[in-house]
């Protein structure tokens, strides 16, 4: 059975309060360094990919508003599971998330072992190709770099898995507007004839705060609200 909205408030109030989950804090929920690990499916989830150090943590804190939300640092490969995080819920109003923010683990170079960098690289693998919730992967690329040969071949695999995925440039403030127009341009042709990627491609920057709000509005037009539709709390 559907929620009924918490007293005092119209089914109206409600859909708009979880269609943009934006205007609430979030929280973090667990960290899965394993498949089994992984909190049980039921909010829409939007995954950050990216090559280490590419900037997902602190996209997901500007993002958020909370800048100690997801765990920064300057060393590639500090994020060694995926760690959720979702709207918190207000007071006892019953209502459940109906979103989860994924911070994975970076691809490509990083500063661990090599069993260590295997396992997880595995664990994004797996991940992406076989969670039944995921909505979206936030394919996150440095503009000062564009595409990557890792980058290129997660992009195939989601292609495969029919995964939809949409580039979001980081730290689109270190280029040169013309630059980052070209970059912008040559990236859009690069996934033209991709099947599973979005053709927006969105710049940010978490220093600038810029290009936030496209990437909030992006994210929460992928909520699923139907009333008819139960989603299972992914609380600890």
């Amino acid at each position: 059975m559907p929620h009924e909205p918490p007293e005092g408030q119209s089914d109206s109030e409600r859909n708009s309060r979880q269609a943009n989950p934006w205007g609430s804090p979030w929280r973090y929920v667990a960290s899965a360094p394993n498949l089994a690990a992984l909190p049980p499916e039921g909010p829409v989830e939007i995954a950050f990919a990216g090559r280490s150090n590419v900037g997902k943590s602190s996209l997901i804190n500007a993002l958020t508003c909370q800048k100690d939300l997801a765990r920064t640092s300057k060393t590639p490969g500090r994020t060694q599971a995926l760690n959720f995080f979702v709207p918190d819920r207000p007071g006892d109003s019953g209502e459940e998330p109906l979103i989860a923010l994924v911070d994975m683990p970076g691809y490509g170079f990083a500063k661990a072992p090599k069993d260590k960098v295997e396992d997880w690289t595995k664990l994004i693998h797996d991940y992406l190709k076989g969670r039944a919730t995921l909505r979206r992967v936030f394919l996150l690329v440095d503009a000062r770099h564009g595409l990557k040969a890792a980058d290129l071949t997660v992009m195939k695999e989601l292609d495969t898995a029919a995964v939809t995925y949409q580039i979001v440039l980081t730290k689109a403030d270190k280029p040169k507007p013309g630059e980052l127009k070209r970059l912008i341009e040559a990236t859009a042709e690069a996934i033209r004839k991709r099947p599973a990627a979005f053709p927006e491609i969105l710049a940010t920057s978490s220093f600038k705060d810029s290009g936030l709000e496209s990437v909030r509005t992006a994210a929460a037009a992928l909520i699923d609200w139907q009333g008819e539709r139960d989603l299972l709390d992914t609380a600890p």
